[in-house]
């Protein structure tokens, strides 16, 4: 399954990216609902091959989950992939543009789920409602168009 999301906020490419660039600012894109917390000691150096781990509780079930950053091209993007976690598969692309004044913040998730399709499309309810608690974030601190 695939879910995409972008969103332009009139910023800076330079400080959008570094905003993402810091790991610990995860926990303020992630809804409390998920509990989430990132285990690996900071500051996390962000690189092809860092390992982060976090923990979650999806629908009260905790779970670990570790990623690993495969790709990291400053200033226009960043691949995190579950190596450990709920998913059988889930890379989240990150892509970041200059456009106009301000900065085009673009995700895509390719994941897959055990269960199959049933599963998957009451994990896309999930993800959807995590990305638009994101988006909302993501307004608060860098404005709108």
């Amino acid at each position: 399954m695939r879910f995409e999301s972008d969103l332009w906020v009139p910023r800076p490419l330079d400080d959008v990216f570094a905003f993402f660039s810091d790991a610990a600012n995860l926990e303020a894109l992630t809804p409390q609902w998920l509990h989430f917390r990132i285990l690996t000691p900071q500051p996390i150096a962000m690189r092809p091959g860092t390992l982060i781990d976090y923990r979650i509780r999806l629908h009260g079930i905790p779970i670990s989950w570790q990623s690993e950053i495969t790709d990291w091209s400053p200033p226009r993007q960043f691949v995190d992939e579950q190596r450990r976690g709920p998913y059988r598969r889930w890379i989240h692309t990150h892509t970041f543009a200059a456009e106009g004044i301000g900065t085009r913040v673009s995700d895509r998730v390719d994941f897959e789920v055990p269960f199959g399709w049933l599963a998957g499309r009451f994990v896309l309810r999930d993800v959807e409602k995590i990305f638009a608690f994101r988006r909302r974030q993501l307004v608060k601190r860098f404005g709108s168009g």
